[in-house]
């Protein structure tokens, strides 16, 4: 089995490899392994680790090693043990007995190293030769004996090497009683290996008892197996031993077996791993002592139950307090993955948990003593076969007792159940080591992701502290076994890489006292004077007091005074205060950081130190700004260390340019007005009223009102200020800077005092007409460069009026300052100066109106000419609510101006004052428009009265609409929302404001038109329709009969294959339920930052396929053994239950392929393979889907032979320069360009040269080396080819077997996916009727209105109501039946027409059969004769009056045949298939083709989207216009499509080329009579040509004269008559149809397989023909599922959408009484004729013939297929044994199996329904009479009892005179009725 080639931990994908993780504590350090020592053996795998506990050196397993390291991880020794010539089937090994099977070079993989220090020697179990193992000496590896020639000596060849545990018991003084305890899974070799035993170990390795059972008589021994009868059962059982130790007098196994009471014994079932923990007596050699108890551990109500590691450890002081214990006593650290499945891939979750080994000895001892009181079972159900009780005795069970021969071997019931004590959720823990530090406890975990966590665990009661988190490989998960050195110092952990030492501690990382004494690690402490985080021995004089501190609150704490000093002050005093620092008797100095050390001095408990001298502070300050902070340290003259800090700051007032900054910053600074600079003495300030200290006291401009000037326009500006000071002699005076479109402006200005200054007056200008105004930066100086504070920034404003004011309300709005008005003779907005018509500008403003200059400050301005420019919405409901939005011009100053002249028609619409915008806009609230009764109004606004020059209307109307909606697309979605659902209706986009509610919830808007309203579905309560509500504002839409119908959230069952490369792009099939109801599903997979998601195509409810998102982006690596992404999952809608599923997946690294050559450009011959090197080719997936390889040379792909580090590729003729491109998934790579030269010998004038000169000699020398190097080449070639052949045949016949299998993943549902039963084409009853009734028979007169006389239409009508007599009815058909001219086919049509005239009458009819029926079965059962047909073809009419129920499964399969028969080639003439059930109909050959995408135009509409088809480039024209037609009228039923033969195939190239392709034209070929017709090859129509369906012209031969034709055809012929005929092929059933002009015979994929040109050449490529019937199994699975479904279906009674037709029922139970009344109690003679009624009579007609009942075409080798569909279905129906061989049909063997499965359907079918309810007379009549009521009118009854008149008038002396020899009938007096009828008729005649 693959799955024991490798250790299980290589297995495991590397889940987690983060750089960074987030720990649940925030004192948590991650390290890195780049300073740990580290041993990497080159061919790598490793697996196992030892180290001597008293030489420290280490001893490693490895797959064909065994290595010797010092305790520093140096190479010491290595020792080779493989690999070894073997065969894992060879028992016992080759080196013993020999072998018949092949041997082959078979790799070592060490599974057991073992300790056997008393003899100085290691024990290394290797995987080959069954197991046995080698004993090497410590000192140098010496191989002391390797015994192998025993039974006892093969220990197991499972070849995994994990799961493997010993236990070595020491001898005692005497040197006796040495053993070794071993536990190990047999992977089912019961008869070879026990999986526990016990080995006596002798001192010397050549001694014949060396492994033998320490006891062994007849009847017991040391050592268990696991029992036949548990394989056989479960074959997959295994015991896994993870760990084994020896405490006290017992030994202890923690183990993972399959646990058999969840798993079921159906090999397919998921299987159940549950961990055990097992105990024997070390001196107990019957293993009497064997118990076994689940163990575990729980947290938060996750159970955490397959064991990873365990390790035997003491606990510490607080640890063992806490538990109860005594600290010698032994504790159990153990590491368990979360649930019970995937033992070899488990998830990541994982816990580490601990159980004292008190308390599995207390367990372990109650349940002995219960068990020896007689209480309960041995429960041990792998070991003991039965169940047996437990035997009362009266022994006394103590903690040493070790069993009897009764009660044993026992199973504890309940698990022992561990303290959790860390739960790791994403990392996944795979071992464990623990040991007692100081009284602390500290576990040590290693992880899937190559890290290891540091655990401190000191209570049960508070949570461990993951208190450090290293990084020790890079990726690889850390293997189970991880020791200590000797001196507990380190720690070696393995991966299968590498071994590596790690520090138990880090303390040095921590560079600080508060991040070493906060880092949690109880290692680490401060060493005060060394200032150094250390252990405490690391640390000198540490006993003294406060030298070494251990509690964050002892860290030392300095403060200085004064904390802040001036740059320009030097050496002053400071004095430091100290706490928690140790005595400093050699004293200290204080270190200003590097820069100054000054001499410290103690006195009193305090430190005195001078600050730096002016030159030491000059390099501290410079270009620092106004404070530089830097550390003040002391430092110990003992040590030389800096062990205390504190921040010291030196400020500088000289760096400050204004007064507010220099007075308002942290330090005591002055500033001088005069001087205008800062200081820090006063004493510089020239004097005493300059200096400043206080904001207030600082020159400054305060603000005024705002300054506003008109551009051009000559103004003073004014300013307010304080404190300004007056220049001094030989100062400037004060200026003015305006700073305007980046030019600066200087305008003198005048101080009038300290509080007031007036720049000069000036015009200002700036550039831009669509400016209103520009606010401009001021700033007032002195002297130049003297800068007076503007702390609240004042600025000046510059206006242009005209800027932006084209109308008159934007003037009269803007802001009353800016001056401007509209000038209403100049139609412009301008100054009052500037208006020509303004008359006087001295009068006041308001005065200045009427002068025609209008200003907004008059308060009842208003403008002329209102102005509409835009409205929106434009429509809206009649019952108002919308919020219309009015842009225009001149629309009122104020809102009272409007606020009542606002209307639509009549309509009032109120305007709403917060979003009224002076004079542009007014949004107003329509009022309801319900009683107004016209479609459209304008709007009208009317400011303040609606008079002409103040009234505006709307240039386009506002128009009522009614909106309505009448469906919702898509009507489902997932319960938890998030659906985009489109409302569809009209007058959608009225109004201003919509709301969609689903049931109570909003739907979330995203966009609507007049047609349809998009939104997000919310949340629904609970699955079912909900009501969809829309309001459009006031108008509520509602309409009952559209509903949204939740349904519930999809859920993902699996994924398969779980695995892809980094780049993605491979196909996955998810399962899972309710797929459907999501239109876009999304896969996403996030790995370290990089997170991607592909679309996925949905298939069914339970089906998608998706392409794996690419990870390939990530930072983080991969493993080649499978690493898990951090997330996978779906966006699905709004399901958030599926963004991350908890599904396993793995990522395989991306192949990496080799360059070409260096220089990228490689040459070969035409004929060379190219050989592509790389690794990672094939990812080490389990399973069997594989990486799927595209090579492309230019665009031209190649044949691939594939192996684990190449790909071979042979590519069809090419020369030239061509990129050479590699693609696998989501992956491509390109290795270079590939340069293939022509090899042609010769050039020609060489030729021409050598024949002018040499002559014929010469020229016959040449031919006969180019013959020879030919000949070389081919034979070179040949070899090459046969070599690869060799290899490859094997592979190609399985690849052939599973090819068809594989392909169905992806295909099969492309063409059923959108059917659901509204697409499948069912025929109308009266269609699906007439096909029943009256097969073959298109225009029956029963469908047809007849023209009758009246006295005829009395005579028939008379002649009904004698049908309708039952006694009448009887004798007629009896009648019929006796007479022998009455043929078979008249017997059909006599029952098919009574039926069609009794359409009205099914009640009656019934009546009738029941008593046909019952007298047949009288008759037969007297006579031994076989029923009637006539008796069948009733049965089989009366059922097919209810509704077909199978019609989707059946449609599915007919679908699904045709589908996959097209995949692959058919042959048009003889109807042969690749892919074929019927093996008369199966290709036996190997047809090479290429599937070619053709985007075919709509030949409905030209416009239409192009319609994407998938054909083969060996079809047909015709075959492909089939398809076509199939893609293009998908679903639509096949009468209403136009026929293959009426359209024409026309490929298009560019707008005028344009080809007819047909099936025969000039450019066939003929080869020998034979006629080969066209195909997409023969035309070399490329991949992704546009074609297009036409109706039909005139044929190809006779259009030559179309220029078009003719021009293409030319291109075409050259090229088509040169292309060599392909390979003649054989046909098993030719069909050959010669051409009735020339003789000749067509053909298309094969010939007759006898024909004389079949080429010589062929019979390499073939294979034997036989292999070829592998397809029929294997389109035998691709359609499995499908036929499952069909039967499933039929022989159901629950799996129907409706309950099980009363007809069915009734019948049966009226055959049961039958029985019983003639006392037949043969269940088969019941079953038979339970099948002749119904399945044989009717599924098996439906199933052979689904036309009767859908409107499709049916083609041979559909019919073949569907015809051993029916077969199996006969057999299934059958109670016979069918006894098959070699030699029977291939459709009988290929369902050979499935058969007594669906026997066993139909048999629980008939139970079913003879076990439910019995159907009344009542239930059974109401039935058939609303039967009678649906189908009255679907004939013409008429018409039918004239047809069945005439067999009266055939019979009619025979008829007559039975009537009248009946008694009842004369009573009745039927003849004389009859004869009046004959009569009527003849006289009409």
């Amino acid at each position: 089995m693959s799955s024991h080639l490798n250790p299980p931990l290589l297995i495991f994908p590397v889940l987690f490899t983060l750089l960074s993780l987030s720990m649940p504590s925030t004192s948590t350090s991650s390290s890195s392994s780049s300073n740990l020592l580290s041993f990497f053996p080159p061919e790598g795998g490793l697996t196992h680790l030892v180290v001597h506990n008293k030489t420290g050196e280490v001893y490693l397993g490895a797959v064909n090693w065994i290595y010797k390291l010092s305790s520093n991880l140096t190479k010491l020794r290595s020792h080779v043990t493989g690999p070894v010539t073997d065969n894992p089937r060879c028992y016992p090994p080759p080196g013993v007995q020999s072998c018949p099977h092949d041997l082959v070079q078979t790799s070592n993989i060490n599974k057991l190293l073992l300790l056997d220090a008393a003899h100085n020697r290691l024990i290394a179990c290797g995987s080959t030769s069954q197991g046995i193992c080698q004993f090497l000496r410590l000192d140098d590896l010496f191989k002391l004996g390797e015994p192998h020639h025993r039974k006892e000596h093969y220990l197991s060849s499972v070849a995994e090497a994990s799961t493997m545990s010993g236990v070595v018991i020491s001898p005692d003084i005497f040197g006796e009683g040495g053993k070794l305890f071993v536990g190990t899974p047999i992977d089912g070799k019961s008869e070879y290996f026990p999986t526990l035993s016990s080995r006596k170990l002798m001192s010397n390795e050549e001694n014949a008892d060396m492994f033998s059972f320490v006891y062994q008589d007849e009847f017991v021994s040391s050592q268990l197996k696991i029992p036949s009868d548990t394989l056989s059962k479960f074959p997959a059982f295994d015991i896994y031993y993870i760990y084994g130790f020896n405490s006290e007098q017992f030994v202890y196994y923690l183990t993972l077996q399959l646990d058999t009471q969840l798993t079921s014994p159906d090999a397919s079932s998921e299987q159940f791993f549950t961990s055990k923990i097992v105990r024997l007596c070390v001196d107990d050699p019957k293993f009497y002592s064997y118990v076994e108890f689940p163990i575990g551990c729980t947290k938060d109500g996750v159970e955490y139950r397959l064991i990873q590691d365990a390790y035997l450890a003491r606990p510490g002081t607080r640890l063992a307090r806490s538990l109860g214990i005594q600290e010698h006593e032994e504790v159990l650290f153990t590491v368990f993955a979360q649930g019970q499945k995937n033992r070899a891939k488990p998830p990541k979750e994982s816990a580490l948990c601990l159980f004292t080994m008190r308390r599995i000895k207390e367990k372990i001892k109650e349940r002995i003593q219960s068990c020896y009181r007689g209480e309960g079972k041995l429960s041990l159900p792998w070991l003991l076969n039965k169940e047996l009780a437990c035997i009362n005795s009266p022994l006394q069970i103590d903690d040493n007792f070790c069993g009897q021969d009764f009660n044993q071997p026992l199973g504890g019931t309940t698990a022992i159940e561990g303290i959790p004590l860390y739960v790791d959720k994403d990392d996944g823990m795979t071992s464990v080591a623990a040991y007692d530090y100081r009284g602390h406890t500290v576990a040590f975990t290693g992880t899937r992701s190559g890290r290891m966590k540091k655990i401190l665990v000191n209570s049960i009661s508070q949570p461990a502290l993951l208190y450090e988190n290293v990084v020790v490989s890079d990726g690889s998960p850390i293997l189970r076994d991880m020791l200590f050195s000797p001196d507990h110092q380190y720690l070696y952990t393995l991966t299968d890489k590498q071994v590596t030492r790690v520090p138990v501690e880090s303390c040095e990382q921590y560079t600080s006292c508060g991040a070493c004494l906060g880092s949690g690690d109880p290692h680490c402490g401060w060493c005060v004077l060394h200032n150094v985080c250390s252990r405490k021995d690391h640390c000198e004089r540490a006993e003294e007091p406060q030298r070494f501190t251990t509690r964050v609150e002892q860290c030392v704490r300095l403060s200085v005074q004064p904390d802040t000093i001036s740059v320009t002050m030097s050496e002053v005093q400071l004095v430091l205060q100290t706490q928690n620092v140790p005595g400093l008797f050699a004293g200290v100095n204080c270190s200003f950081e590097d820069y100054v050390e000054t001499e410290g001095r103690i006195y009193g408990g305090r430190i005195f130190c001078l600050s730096p001298s002016t030159k030491e502070v000059a390099p501290i300050t410079q270009d620092q700004g106004d404070q530089r902070v830097i550390k003040l340290y002391l430092k110990s003259k003992e040590t030389g260390k800096k062990f205390a800090s504190v921040d010291f700051v030196f400020y500088n007032c000289s760096v400050h340019q204004s007064c507010l900054s220099c007075v308002n910053g942290n330090f005591p600074c002055h500033w001088c007005k005069y001087r205008h600079m800062c200081t820090q003495d006063a004493s510089d300030c020239s004097f005493q009223e300059g200096r400043v200290n206080t904001s207030e006291e600082c020159p400054q401009i305060l603000p005024s009102t705002q300054i506003y000037i008109p551009a051009g326009v000559m103004r003073p500006i004014t300013l307010l200020a304080q404190n300004l000071p007056q220049p001094q002699s030989g100062q400037r005076n004060y200026e003015c800077i305006f700073h305007i479109q980046g030019n600066t402006h200087s305008v003198p200005a005048l101080r009038f005092n300290s509080t007031s200054i007036q720049c000069q007056k000036t015009t200002y200008d700036y550039e831009g007409s669509d400016i209103s105004d520009l606010p401009v930066e001021l700033s007032v100086v002195w002297n130049g460069n003297f800068v007076i504070d503007n702390p609240f920034n004042i600025q000046a404003h510059l206006y242009k009026c005209r800027a932006l004011r084209d109308s008159c309300g934007m003037c009269l709005k803007a802001d009353p300052r800016f001056e401007c008005g509209w000038c209403v003779q100049d139609r412009k907005c301008s100054l009052r100066q500037e208006c020509t018509g303004g008359g006087n500008s001295h009068l006041p403003l308001q005065l200045a109106e009427g002068a025609g200059w209008m200003h907004a400050t008059s308060g009842n301005s208003r403008c002329t000419h209102p102005k509409i420019t835009k409205l929106f919405p434009e429509t809206g409901p009649r019952q108002g609510g919308t919020r219309v939005t009015i842009l225009g011009e001149n629309l009122g100053l104020q809102f009272r101006d409007i606020q009542m002249g606002v209307r639509l028609g009549k309509v009032p619409c109120v305007p709403i004052e917060e979003e009224y915008v002076s004079a542009e806009r007014i949004v107003c609230l329509l009022n309801d428009a319900t009683g107004y009764r016209v479609q459209e109004a304008q709007v009208e606004v009317c400011v303040r009265d609606c008079v002409n020059d103040y009234r505006a209307l709307s240039p386009r109307p506002f128009t009522f609409v009614t909106p309505y909606f009448t469906r919702i697309q898509p009507s489902q979605g997932p319960i938890s929302g998030g659906t985009r659902v489109t409302i569809e209706g009209s007058y959608l986009n009225a109004g201003s404001y919509v709301s969609v509610s689903i049931g109570p919830q909003p739907c979330y808007f995203k966009r609507r038109n007049a047609r349809e309203i998009v939104c997000v579905t919310p949340a629904g309560l609970a699955p079912g329709g909900s009501s969809v509500l829309v309001d459009i504002d006031s108008a509520e839409l509602r309409n009952p009969e559209v509903k949204f119908n939740y349904t519930e959230d999809p859920t993902v069952l699996r994924i398969e294959p779980d695995w892809s490369i980094a780049s993605g792009g491979t196909l996955l099939t998810v399962s899972g339920t309710n797929l459907a109801t999501i239109r876009e599903p999304k896969i996403r997979a996030k790995y370290g930052q990089a997170e991607s998601f592909h679309n996925c195509t949905v298939y069914n409810n339970s089906v998608m396929v998706c392409l794996a998102p690419s990870v390939a982006d990530s930072e983080l690596g991969f493993s080649e053994t499978g690493t898990g992404p951090d997330e996978i999952g779906f966006y699905m809608d709004n399901v958030n239950s599926l963004v991350v599923v908890n599904e396993t997946f793995s990522y395989y690294p991306d192949p990496v392929f080799e360059p070409l050559s260096p220089s990228g450009i490689l040459e070969l011959k035409p004929t060379s393979p190219l050989i592509l090197k790389g690794r990672n080719l094939i990812p080490a997936a389990p399973g069997n889907s594989r990486l799927n390889y595209t090579v492309l040379i230019g665009e031209t792909p190649c044949v691939l032979t594939l192996s684990e580090s190449q790909l071979l590729c042979e590519w069809p003729n090419l020369t030239g320069q061509h990129k050479v491109t590699i693609r696998a998934g989501g992956f491509e790579y390109s290795p270079g360009t590939l340069h293939i030269y022509s090899d042609s010998l010769l050039t020609l004038p060489a030729i021409i040269g050598i024949g002018g000169g040499g002559g014929l000699l010469l020229l016959v020398i040449i031919a006969v080396l180019i013959a020879y190097k030919r000949k070389s080449r081919d034979a070179d070639r040949t070899l090459k080819r046969l070599q690869l052949q060799m290899d490859n045949l094997e592979s190609r016949v399985a690849l052939e077997c599973k090819e068809a299998f594989a392909e169905l993943q992806t295909d099969i549902h492309e063409l059923t996916q959108e059917l659901d039963g509204a697409g499948i084409p069912f025929l109308d009853y009266r269609t699906y009727a007439m096909r029943v009734l009256f097969p073959g028979i298109e225009d029956h007169p029963v469908l047809k209105e007849m023209e009758v006389q009246a006295n005829v239409e009395k005579a028939l009508t008379l002649f009904g109501q004698l049908l309708t007599k039952k006694h009448f009815l009887l004798t007629f058909i009896r009648t019929l039946e006796a007479q022998r001219s009455f043929s078979m086919r008249d017997r059909g049509n006599v029952a098919s027409l009574i039926m069609t005239a009794l359409q009205g009458e099914m009640e009656y009819a019934t009546g009738v059969l029941k008593q046909l029926l019952s007298d047949l079965i009288d008759r037969n059962l007297e006579s031994k004769n076989h029923p009637k047909l006539l008796l069948r073809r009733k049965i089989t009419v009366w059922l097919n009056c209810w509704q077909l129920c199978a019609g989707e499964p059946l449609f599915m399969l007919y679908c699904a045949i045709k589908q996959q028969m097209e995949k692959g080639p058919i042959d048009a003439i003889t109807g042969e298939a690749r892919y074929s059930l019927s093996e008369d109909k199966l290709i036996r050959q190997q047809i090479d083709y290429k599937t070619l995408t053709l985007h075919c135009v709509n030949p409905e509409n030209d416009n239409a989207p192009e319609v994407t088809v998938k054909c083969l480039n060996c079809d047909t024209i015709t075959q492909v216009k089939e398809k076509l037609l199939d893609a293009v009228y998908k679903g639509s039923p096949y009468s209403q499509r136009p026929k293959a033969s009426d359209m024409d195939l026309e490929w298009r190239q560019g707008r005028m080329a344009r080809i007819i392709l047909q099936d025969e034209d000039v450019t066939t070929k003929i080869d020998n009579d034979w006629k080969r017709l066209n195909t997409l090859a023969h035309y070399q129509v490329t991949d992704g040509s546009v074609i297009a369906l036409v109706p039909k012209q005139n044929s190809a031969y006779n259009i030559s004269n179309s220029s078009t034709f003719t021009k293409s055809l030319s291109r075409y012929e050259s090229m088509l008559r040169t292309a060599s005929s392909p390979d003649s092929l054989r046909s098993r059933t030719p069909m050959i149809t010669p051409d009735l002009e020339s003789g000749t015979k067509l053909w298309h994929l094969v010939k007759n397989h006898d024909h004389s040109d079949q080429r010589e050449g062929d019979r390499g490529s073939k294979m034997v023909s036989e292999i070829y019937l592998t397809r029929l199994l294997a389109t035998k699975g691709t359609l499995q599922k499908f036929v499952d479904d069909l039967f499933e279906t039929i022989f159901s009674t629950a799996h129907r959408g409706s309950a099980l037709p009363l007809a069915i029922k009734y019948m049966f139970d009226f055959l049961d009484e039958q029985a019983d009344k003639h006392s037949i109690t043969d269940y088969d003679v019941r079953h038979t004729w339970k099948s002749n009624c119904l399945p044989l009579r009717f599924w098996v007609n439906v199933i052979k013939n689904p036309q009767f009942v859908f409107d499709i075409h049916k083609n041979s080798i559909t019919d073949a297929c569907l015809s051993v569909v029916a077969q199996t279905f006969m057999d299934s129906c059958s109670t016979s044994e069918h006894k098959l061989g070699k030699d029977s049909p291939s459709n009988k063997l290929l369902y050979a199996k499935d058969i007594p499965n669906y026997k066993n359907w139909v048999e629980r079918y008939y139970s079913d329904i003879s076990r439910m309810p019995a159907i009344s007379d009542q239930d059974m009549s109401a039935y058939l009479a609303e039967q009678s009521r649906l189908h009255l009118s679907q004939f013409n009854s008429m018409s039918a009892l004239h047809e069945i008149y005439s067999y009266i008038i055939k019979y009619k002396d025979e008829i007559l005179s039975a009537l009248q020899k009946d008694e009842q009938s004369r009573r009745q007096r039927l003849r004389g009725k009859l004869e009046q009828v004959i009569d009527t008729m003849a006289l009409a005649s």
